[in-house]
């Protein structure tokens, strides 16, 4: 089960990453949704989003899954963080989202619920975190970087040459541009815009807000 749900995650048409730096984390994805014919969908599609306002979320895999499991996380958290009377932490909200990962696709269902998923933020006392939650709800702590979607077996090679530890954020954003820029010019499912956010103790930024169009010459 776990080979089959990876095999289908690399077949959707998508480039998510995330990379760990020395002041913080750095989250980035393209834009394009297409359908499976190899059709494009959408050309504006943001596949890397501010949850609230310690948590940004990166999604590959059927995109209405991933719009309402984003709502999902936003509702449960803010109710554990009523609840509580304090804000959850990353690996907290990381859980959450392998919890119901993990419910989805072992519920029958004629379109199964397929979406891999990045969790990033910043606790309250503890640094940034970046975590990886597979469709099938296995959750892991990345400690440098990681790339998931169809355009990932371009990335990952850039990000495997590049990356060095305790880079710096700002060297981890024209990294990730890059390692974005060799998945849309290689996988036909990834493309037309890049976005870019870094998660730090200060805060969450969207630094790059970049489409992606095609030059005539």
């Amino acid at each position: 089960m776990d080979a089959e749900l990876k095999n289908l995650i690399l077949k959707t048409g998508t480039t998510i990453l995330g990379i760990v730096c020395k002041e913080g984390v750095v989250m980035a994805s393209d834009r394009q949704v297409t359908l499976g014919d190899m059709s494009v969908a959408d050309k504006n599609f943001r596949k890397t989003n501010k949850i609230n306002d310690y948590l940004v979320v990166s999604w590959a895999g059927n995109a209405s899954d991933a719009q309402r499991l984003s709502k999902l996380i936003a509702a449960e958290l803010r109710l554990k963080e009523l609840k509580s009377r304090s804000r959850p932490t990353i690996r907290q909200a990381a859980n959450l989202v392998a919890s119901i990962s993990f419910s989805n696709i072992r519920q029958p269902s004629m379109i199964p619920s397929i979406v891999a998923t990045f969790v990033g933020g910043f606790n309250e006392d503890d640094g940034e975190e970046l975590y990886n939650i597979g469709p099938d709800g296995s959750i892991i702590k990345v400690e440098d970087y990681y790339s998931m979607g169809s355009g990932s077996k371009f990335s990952i090679g850039l990000l495997e040459r590049q990356y060095k530890k305790g880079m710096s954020l700002k060297e981890g954003v024209e990294l990730a541009k890059e390692a974005i820029k060799s998945s849309t010019q290689r996988d036909i499912a990834s493309g037309y815009g890049i976005d870019i956010f870094t998660i730090t103790k200060s805060g969450i930024k969207r630094v790059v807000e970049q489409e992606i169009t095609p030059e005539y010459k």
